[in-house]
């Protein structure tokens, strides 16, 4: 693996041998992640030591999260929120809105962006794809739709903006945010090229991208300002660490959606680290 104009080494593994890693989340002083093909929810801390800290669901294709409060939420079929005693509860039923839910972002005002309708394989200008808002009031409405396959997801600091990866479609799609968390001015904030996955902002105001072979540090309108090459491919990034700049990238082999089984035996999955130009902004 290699890396251009980035201003570190070459990137290291933190943690390996783990099957599909997605939804890194930089919490309480370690990085918490989804393991999916596992049900597990695992943390590391930034010298290697790893532990199991909870349960999802069996499959793939599910994040996690936290409420202002604390209190952990994780997606799947349902999305449910771990109390203190560690039972899980149905935080939102957003079965009428679809059946399947992928990433979230929770923003600074504890509204909670929630994607889902995901197709690995859409029929020709199909885009399924939506947005679920569901408020601290509990209550839950549509924010967004006819997105190409809704991936990662950060707010910006102001909580004036959400941008979502558009796996299918190889762009970022930006959109400005109502007081009462509703969407309006859908926009194109950046073209990828490949297809991007997990997503992360920093204080300068660029993405940090998952896509395809490559971590992209992409700027608005596109301008790839840094790239982390890798021999697996990347499901999602997120930067941490004491000052925020420790850039996480969780990767494995993706073999297609036939070969999942045969994927997650192989068990290629990496927690990598390099450091980064400017520290973590916004949300998650």
């Amino acid at each position: 693996m290699t890396t251009r104009d980035t201003s570190s080494a070459e990137p290291r593994p933190l943690l390996g041998g783990l099957a599909y890693v997605e939804s890194p989340r930089w919490h309480d002083g370690r990085l918490w992640f989804a393991h999916w093909g596992t049900g597990e929810i695992v943390a590391v801390d930034l010298g290697g030591a790893s532990e199991v800290v909870g349960e999802g669901p069996p499959g793939l294709g599910w994040s996690i999260g936290w409420l202002p409060d604390g209190r952990l939420l994780v997606t799947g079929e349902r999305l449910l929120r771990r109390e203190p005693d560690g039972s899980l509860t149905e935080h939102a039923d957003l079965g009428a809105l679809a059946a399947d839910w992928n990433e979230f972002v929770v923003d600074g005002r504890g509204n909670v962006y929630v994607n889902g309708g995901c197709d690995f394989e859409p029929r020709e200008g199909d885009a399924p794809g939506i947005v679920a808002l569901v408020k601290p009031d509990g209550s839950i409405r549509q924010v967004a739709e006819a997105i190409a396959f809704p991936n990662g997801m950060v707010v910006t600091p102001d909580n004036s903006t959400l941008i979502v990866a558009e796996s299918l479609a190889s762009r970022l799609t930006a959109f400005d945010i109502a007081p009462d968390g509703s969407l309006s001015n859908r926009r194109v904030w950046a073209e990828i090229d490949g297809y991007p996955d997990g997503i992360c902002l920093d204080a300068a105001g660029a993405i940090w991208c998952a896509a395809m072979l490559r971590c992209l540090r992409v700027e608005e309108g596109g301008r790839v300002s840094a790239a982390i090459d890798l021999d697996r491919s990347p499901f999602a990034c997120m930067l941490g660490g004491p000052d925020g700049r420790t850039l996480f990238v969780l990767a494995a082999e993706w073999r297609g959606a036939e070969e999942v089984d045969e994927a997650l035996a192989a068990r290629t999955g990496q927690v990598l680290t390099v450091r980064a130009p400017a520290p973590h902004a916004g949300w998650p």
